[in-house]
């Protein structure tokens, strides 16, 4: 039953005595809507019930209701509903936009003030489907699907929930390792590709032999470069001086020296080898043959044919190697 003003002496009728109890238990009359409505003063103490296939508003005005007074609000179509402040102020901890089957209820506090007291019964479904989905927010709960393997969470505030999953355009992502073990090689193919410009090889390794130099070969669709294509310039500084070393025309590049009793400790810089340009490898060598002989070795690799390439190999001169191999891939800026 609407809001009734009473007369000393008036008697009710069963059946409104029957409506005033349906009001105080939380229901009462109700007025369907199928289009955005506006109340009015002659809704407080029923029941407003939405029913419509597209968004939908219900909009409060002041003015128009006296403090203590309600309105139930009730969404039974597919379409949104959203309870909106129109002169009046609306408050509430939940949500105002009310999908199919929700309700709420609106108090007056004063004429121009309501709180919107939400059951949000639909929002206690979680959105969420698959592993690693997130929680995310516009004007409801929804989900940000899990992305691709090594990709982060950043803020995009040209995505419906200002969240997305991105390649990380700065800082280091490891793409692949080995720990060969007495070997005379290691390949790795597919590691290079166009997601990154930059790569970053970190080594640790010991060789079978006394000391030898440790090699590379660029790899293309799983086949080593062996051509006579590789140029480099060593500078080694050591216990006894320094050497300047050029090399052109070699079958293969020069990461470093390995040696048996110590690890050396190798960091290999390559720029851009996936593109169809000539491919540069900076290295730097940190070694030490347990003798208090210390080594710092700079070495700088081209491989001076203009080649996309997708691999590696590193093998030592002679003998075996032993130790971990781990590449990184990273952007210029």
């Amino acid at each position: 039953m609407a809001k009734q003003t009473f007369t000393t002496g008036q008697v009710l009728t069963a059946a409104q005595m029957t409506s005033l109890q349906q009001t105080a238990m939380g229901g009462g009359s109700t007025t369907a809507k199928t289009a955005s409505y506006v109340l009015v003063a002659a809704d407080a103490g029923t029941v407003v019930q939405m029913n419509s296939a597209s968004a939908t508003t219900i909009t409060v005005n002041t003015a128009l209701f006296a403090a203590g007074d309600t309105v139930q609000i009730q969404n039974v179509g597919a379409g949104v509903c959203t309870v909106t402040a129109g002169t009046a102020t609306v408050s509430t901890s939940a949500v105002l936009a009310l999908k199919q089957y929700d309700a709420g209820s609106l108090y007056f506090n004063s004429t121009s003030a309501a709180l919107f007291f939400a059951a949000d019964a639909a929002d206690n479904t979680s959105p969420l489907t698959t592993k690693g989905d997130l929680y995310g927010f516009s004007t409801l709960n929804a989900r940000i699907p899990i992305g691709t393997n090594n990709q982060v969470l950043t803020a995009d505030s040209a995505e419906a929930l200002g969240l997305k999953w991105a390649t990380a355009s700065s800082g280091l992502t490891f793409i692949a390792s080995a720990s060969p073990s007495a070997a005379s090689s290691q390949s790795f193919n597919s590691c290079f590709s166009a997601t990154y410009q930059n790569y970053l090889i970190v080594m640790n390794m010991l060789n079978s032999t006394t000391e030898d130099p440790l090699l590379f070969r660029m790899r293309a669709s799983s086949t080593d470069a062996s051509g006579s294509d590789y140029d480099r310039i060593q500078s080694l500084a050591y216990s006894g001086g320094t050497l300047v070393e050029a090399v052109n025309n070699a079958t293969s590049g020069r990461i470093g020296v390995v040696a048996a009793s110590v690890q050396s400790a190798l960091i290999v810089n390559i720029n851009r080898p996936f593109d169809a340009v000539p491919t540069m490898l900076l290295t730097n060598e940190s070694w030490y043959n347990g003798n208090d002989a210390m080594r710092m070795v700079n070495l700088g690799n081209v491989h001076n044919v203009s080649t996309s390439f997708d691999g590696i190999t590193i093998f030592p001169a002679a003998g075996t190697m032993t130790g971990t191999i781990r590449i990184y891939g990273y952007q210029n800026s």
